[in-house]
């Protein structure tokens, strides 16, 4: 079933198939939350308040087929409404995690089966430096590696064409090779 018959029959009142959509396009909500804020436990906030928008505003949708690039517009309006708010600059003591750790406060509770010590530096390491790139090129990364989208699919999200996103995407794993043999030396 297509996004646009999910999307008619949502506003017709069957709750379920907005359950659809929203299992449909959270992953991809979420990558584009946290391509644009670069903090992982932020952009999952920002991801669900994306999908409630969307059921709140789905009234307003004119073209029920164009429901993704419509939910991405949403997702790019929530995640600057935070990022112009004053409260994104400040952590209460209460919003640390018990054990102080800035890393899980960051980007949540450690998994129950951790890989070894190393292992987790490096993928600690990877998430900081892509959060650290900008915008654009860690929106790409993001989409492609994490939503595992077609070039041609990242593309009509963006709004770019195929060429953009792969001139992107290329540039984008060269500045992270360059930012990660730095952090080895």
């Amino acid at each position: 079933m297509q996004d646009g018959d999910l999307v008619r029959q949502a506003l017709a009142g069957r709750t379920g198939a907005y359950d659809e959509l929203v299992r449909r396009w959270s992953r991809r909500v979420l990558a584009v939350c946290h391509a644009k804020v670069g903090r992982a436990g932020v952009a999952e906030d920002l991801a669900q308040e994306t999908l409630l928008r969307g059921l709140r505003s789905l009234p307003s949708l004119a073209d029920p087929d164009k429901f993704g690039a419509w939910l991405y517009g949403i997702a790019l309006r929530t995640c600057k409404d935070w990022l112009k708010a004053k409260e994104r600059s400040q952590v209460t003591f209460s919003d640390l995690s018990a054990t102080g750790d800035p890393d899980e406060f960051l980007y949540g509770p450690p998994r129950t089966v951790e890989p070894d010590a190393d292992a987790r530096d490096t993928q600690l390491k990877l998430i900081r430096e892509v959060e650290q790139l900008p915008e654009a090129y860690r929106e790409v990364l993001m989409l492609y590696y994490y939503e595992e989208l077609k070039y041609r699919d990242i593309a009509v999200l963006l709004g770019v064409s195929a060429a953009t996103v792969n001139v992107r995407l290329t540039k984008a794993r060269a500045m992270l090779r360059q930012r990660l043999s730095r952090c080895e030396k």
